[in-house]
């Protein structure tokens, strides 16, 4: 397991535009899927990473992790079923400076890894960035009627802290609700 660590202002500064390699493999039962990875997570290297970030609350809550794993054990999450990727690959401080050209051209190359890599679903993290990369305006939060491949298609709410509509309780409903 790697060191857990916290990063300092000059790590996140640095942080900008780097990248976090992709958990994922052939078959897998879900492929989690942020908007791009923030600069906490790029500065730290590990999904999910920020304090306050409830995804890893939420996969827990939703039985899919036997306990709570801390975002530096991320890469443990493959021998549950799941991986993790990003619509786009870039970290930035706020999802919202990613150009709309970003969001085509990610969930192009995000396309192209579902059929390679053929999960049952695809799973998004974020019902903004998933109607803005797949041109999806009416898309609503659960089961979509779209695939990619032959993969399901989900949306769930963001997890993110700043996401006060949705509390751990109601993240882990619905993310149990997708895993069945």
């Amino acid at each position: 397991m790697d060191e857990i660590w916290k990063p300092t202002a000059e790590d996140l500064e640095q942080a900008i535009h780097k990248q976090l390699p992709d958990l994922i493999e052939t078959g897998l039962k879900a492929l989690f899927v942020g908007t791009n990875p923030g600069l906490y997570s790029a500065a730290v290297g590990h999904h999910f990473a920020r304090p306050g970030n409830r995804f890893w609350p939420a996969m827990y809550r939703g039985k899919i992790t036997e306990r709570l794993y801390s975002p530096f054990e991320d890469y443990k999450l493959l021998k549950q079923g799941g991986g993790l990727t990003n619509i786009v690959s870039r970290a930035s401080k706020r999802a919202d400076e990613l150009s709309k050209t970003e969001l085509y051209e990610g969930a192009d190359i995000l396309t192209q890894k579902v059929i390679q890599f053929r999960p049952q679903k695809v799973v998004f993290l974020g019902i903004t960035s998933y109607r803005k990369a797949f041109q999806e305006n009416r898309a609503q939060i659960g089961l979509q009627e779209r695939t990619i491949g032959e993969s399901e298609v989900w949306v769930l709410p963001n997890p993110s802290g700043l996401n006060a509509h949705y509390q751990i309780p109601a993240l882990g409903k619905i993310f149990a609700q997708m895993w069945r």
